[in-house]
């Protein structure tokens, strides 16, 4: 038994090549454009921090809302029992206060840094041609506006309930100016526990564990002298306290060096601690 089969030979596929003036149409004629500086990358990031407050305005909760919550309930909670009037109590307690608010605002740098690397949105960052630390450096960057938003919000709550800093505008300045430095060099501790734990939950978890002891345990709400004296040994060498002396003495018009030095020494190590443990985590990560 036999069977015949035909088998139909079609014509051979027509393979296109492009010509070098269509090629040219399509890529960028010129000469490739340079790799972009390592402030410009970071400023780049810093606006992508920005944009995010655009898309999502709920994110200034914590530095609008949170902030004048703060401010009212412990000016009028602890301002009779402390001090003559609220008044008088919120003189000595709204550097203290202004601290307080901006440095717990620090930790959310690591919970947003957490929330992206769980998105996969730092693993495309990698893959750009830029300067390696940009994303982590612009990112703290786009949350200094938020600390100087936080620091502005708390200052004019401040001055309608009656505070009046004798340093004028030039100590106002310049306390804001001390606690912005403080603030971004913290935030290199929540960005390294940001890449080191596993979740956001994980990371507020910690942050607020550390931040209570070292914000409470401190002179925002009381002076020192009050304390028992083991106490006042851990009081003492909290950076928080430093950085509180000396914001307080720049916006009264006078001056604490001692502070201003102890604060800045801190500022200094957090960066280079954990500024270099967060580099090197997230470069093998």
């Amino acid at each position: 038994m036999s069977s015949d089969v035909t088998t139909t030979t079609g014509p051979a596929p027509t393979v296109y090549v492009p010509s070098a003036e269509a090629l040219s149409t399509v890529l960028a004629p010129g000469a490739r454009p340079p790799r972009p500086s390592p402030l410009s990358a970071s400023l780049t990031f810093g606006w992508r921090a920005l944009l995010k407050i655009k898309h999502v305005p709920e994110q200034l909760f914590d530095v609008t809302a949170f902030p004048i919550i703060m401010v009212l309930m412990f000016t009028y909670l602890f301002g009779g029992a402390l001090a003559d009037s609220p008044r008088d109590y919120l003189q000595f307690f709204l550097p203290g206060i202004m601290v307080t608010s901006v440095v717990m605002i620090t930790m959310y740098t690591g919970v947003g840094l957490n929330t992206d690397i769980e998105k996969g949105v730092f693993d495309r960052f990698r893959t750009l041609p830029v300067w390696r630390p940009a994303a982590l450096v612009g990112m703290i960057f786009g949350d200094v506006l938020r600390y100087v938003l936080a620091a502005v919000v708390i200052l004019g709550v401040g001055l309608v309930l009656g505070f009046r800093p004798d340093g004028g505008l030039l100590g106002v300045l310049g306390g804001i100016g001390l606690l912005v430095v403080f603030s971004f060099a913290f935030s290199w501790v929540w960005t390294f526990f940001g890449l080191v734990l596993r979740s956001e939950k994980s990371v507020m978890g910690v942050s607020m564990m550390v931040l209570f002891p070292l914000t409470f345990l401190s002179n925002v709400f009381v002076e020192p002298a009050t304390m028992p004296g083991w106490l006042q040994a851990f009081v003492k060498v909290n950076p928080i306290t430093q950085l509180v002396a000396s914001v307080r003495a720049v916006m009264s018009g006078t001056s604490d060096p001692s502070s201003t030095m102890w604060t800045l020494v801190w500022s200094a190590a957090f960066v280079v601690v954990f500024g270099t443990l967060t580099m090197y985590r997230y470069n093998r990560r």
